[in-house]
């Protein structure tokens, strides 16, 4: 997901560039393997917790946490993948559903039931043979528009996966590349769940044809080239459309200067993809044991309500309460779009390397 404090990581690793990955080297970490004070945690750049509550797991569990962020969603997946015998840490926060079974398939995680398991939502568990990933935050991938702009021209703002590709809003939108950004891909992925198999490839046609922008990343996307958020204006972003979260108009309430009484910016409710972002614990984590008191951390109802004002996701975990102005200015979407985790697997890989080859050549 995201927060003001993202700062882009530039890496080399696009998702197609990852290699398959097949098991070797040891077993699993134990947890009478090396047990230090330290939990280290891998992530992607949109972690953020407050200090009390940080402060408060390290007091209880008697671990200090270490973070290393890795960049986008997508960056960070590969980079695990890619050290995944050798890990950075011990717990890996950021897979989300368009990438799980990325990393399901080629054994980044060990099995873990976290305490507290039991109280996630039905709609969100996964994996429940096996355990080897938590599910933790949920959130929409939606395209955000610049109230300023619309009224300012007089156009209805787009509605729809279909509208956007409509004459009126040509050179509109901005949107970041499905092979190397989680949202990026999340809303290809929303794409073909609307219009099918056979379909989302003649969409993005017209899309392109339409003037779309790619750009490799969100931050990118957002704080650059969008006009509707309070940095793409300082930059000159001239794209009223920005492919973002439903999250993203209460981030822009909450950290205004000035607070103001409505959100700049809105959400096209019916260009929306359900994403839900999973941890677990690395397969080869060197504290084993302060990893699964890290996770078991994650499911507790304060670090739950903690997410919101934070990271600007939702709970998953069940009695879990939403802060009234995240709930006001950032409410979940009603009927988003979403893809059994299987079809993704599936098919993942091929609709990124078309989409790459029509959208990008």
């Amino acid at each position: 997901m995201h927060n003001k404090t993202l700062v882009a990581v530039a890496t080399g690793l696009g998702l197609l560039a990852l290699p398959a990955l097949t098991g070797c080297g040891s077993q699993g970490a134990k947890d009478s393997a090396a047990d230090s004070g330290t939990v280290t945690l891998v992530s992607h750049d949109s972690w953020l917790v407050s200090k009390s509550v940080m402060k408060d797991f390290e007091k209880r569990s008697g671990y200090k946490v270490k973070v290393l962020k890795s960049g986008d969603a997508g960056q960070a997946v590969n980079k695990a993948l890619l050290t995944k015998d050798n890990p950075q840490g011990d717990v890996f926060f950021g897979v989300d559903n368009t990438l799980l079974s990325r990393a399901l398939d080629n054994g980044l995680f060990q099995s873990y039931e976290p305490a507290g398991s039991d109280r996630v939502l039905p709609g969100y568990r996964v994996d429940q043979d096996e355990h080897r990933v938590t599910p933790v935050d949920t959130g929409d991938i939606c395209v955000n528009y610049d109230k300023a702009y619309f009224e300012e021209h007089r156009l209805t703002p787009p509605r729809t996966f279909a509208d956007l590709a409509e004459p009126a809003y040509k050179n509109l939108l901005v949107t970041e590349n499905a092979s190397t950004s989680s949202p990026g891909l999340g809303f290809l992925l929303g794409s073909a769940a609307k219009f099918g198999k056979d379909g989302w490839q003649d969409y993005w046609k017209k899309l392109k044809e339409n003037g779309v922008k790619v750009v490799n990343g969100w931050e990118q996307a957002y704080y650059q080239e969008f006009s509707g958020s309070s940095e793409g204006r300082k930059a000159g972003g001239d794209r009223p459309l920005v492919v973002s979260y439903a999250s993203s108009p209460p981030a822009e309430v909450i950290y205004a200067k000035k607070r103001p009484d409505t959100a700049p910016t809105g959400v096209s409710q019916g260009t929306c993809f359900r994403q839900t972002e999973y941890a677990g614990l690395l397969s080869h984590a060197k504290n084993a044991k302060g990893g699964k008191a890290f996770l078991d951390f994650l499911l507790t109802k304060e670090f739950q309500e903690d997410m919101p004002l934070n990271m600007f996701v939702y709970p998953v975990r069940e009695g879990a309460a939403v802060p009234p102005d995240f709930a006001k200015y950032g409410p979940q979407a009603e009927n988003p779009e979403t893809m059994a985790p299987g079809t993704i697997a599936a098919n993942r890989d091929s609709w990124v390397k078309s989409w790459t080859s029509l959208v990008l050549r």
